[in-house]
């Protein structure tokens, strides 16, 4: 009897720390990996809030991966590769390939603008300016160059800029003029990668986000804000470009349409550590911590983010949606 009672406290004991780990578990800090996907542009930001973050949250090792937006959300919709967040330079690129199938729901955080890089090495940077950029683009002994506009919406985005450049200065041709003198070797991947070209002399022009040019400290051209892509206000004139794509399917193109510049950002529905993602988007949509990163290496974010629908922002976890707003 003795035993049998030795025994039975004995479980009780066992089933009593179960519980209590249980219920430490459940208020733990959430640890491990945490993986983000986003667009290059994004690399000298995030790795800043990945510092902060990670000095905050010791238990977490954010792992992130940058590359052209639209190869990056294709590695999770159609290699299948294993993320957390994706961050896109175009909004669209998650509408596109991670809705539904990957994600439900799709807040902007932030906007940018197209510039000109250059370095003072480059031929005639003491010359250029906004108003004869494109005539100096033309020149035979000029390189100039962008990133690929199939995967990255940074390529798209210069191709619109010329085609409203040819519009808005009244120039038939310009835009066929300008791509006859920037061979095919000249198109990158992804953006980011133009800036050791420019660096190293190999390339005197490039396109790239105003963003991307403060962070590495280029020299840049700014340009109208009929043709730069800032402005939502002239979303109207920014429709008249037009540039195709590669789609989903071999052999398929998209057209992608002219429209300011809008940053996206999602949660994959499979997350691998959905309490660690949460909680770094929580701080990156913290007005005075990933926002403010973002604003003080000159790309504006949207304060607060926004979301285009109310059914959206009821589908985003709980803690974030106090710090998203619904608007268009």
């Amino acid at each position: 009897m003795v035993h049998r009672i030795h025994v039975m406290m004995a479980i009780a004991f066992c089933l009593c720390g179960m519980v209590l780990a249980g219920a430490g578990a459940a208020g733990a800090e959430p640890s491990g990996e945490l993986k983000i996907f986003h667009a290059g542009s994004l690399s000298v930001p995030f790795e800043e809030m990945e510092k902060a973050f990670e000095a905050e949250h010791p238990g977490i090792d954010v792992q992130r991966e940058g590359g052209g937006s639209t190869k990056m959300a294709r590695m999770i919709s159609e290699v299948g590769k294993p993320a957390d967040i994706m961050a896109s330079a175009d909004y669209v690129v998650i509408d596109k390939n991670l809705i539904p199938d990957f994600a439900t729901w799709n807040a902007r955080f932030a906007s940018n603008r197209m510039v000109l890089c250059y370095t003072a090495d480059s031929r005639y940077a003491d010359e250029i300016n906004g108003e004869n950029w494109y005539e100096i683009l033309q020149r035979d002994d000029v390189s100039w160059g962008h990133s690929d506009p199939d995967l990255d919406p940074c390529g798209y985005r210069s191709l619109m800029v010329l085609q409203l450049a040819e519009k808005f200065y009244d120039k038939p041709g310009l835009y066929r003029d300008l791509l006859a003198n920037r061979p095919e070797k000249n198109i990158r991947p992804k953006s980011v990668e133009l800036i050791s070209l420019l660096q190293s002399g190999n390339m005197d022009y490039a396109w790239e986000y105003r963003s991307v040019a403060v962070q590495h400290d280029l020299r840049f051209v700014e340009l109208d804000d009929h043709i730069n892509l800032g402005n939502y206000k002239m979303d109207p004139f920014y429709k008249l470009a037009k540039v195709e794509v590669a789609g989903k399917k071999p052999g398929e193109t998209v057209t992608r349409t002219g429209k300011s510049i809008t940053y996206g950002l999602t949660m994959i529905d499979d997350a691998p550590n959905p309490e660690a993602a949460e909680l770094f988007l929580s701080y990156l949509f913290d007005p005075d911590g990933g926002l403010a990163i973002l604003e003080k290496m000159g790309q504006p974010p949207f304060v607060p983010v926004r979301v285009p629908t109310g059914d959206m922002k009821a589908a985003m976890p709980g803690q974030l949606r106090p710090l998203v707003e619904v608007s268009e």
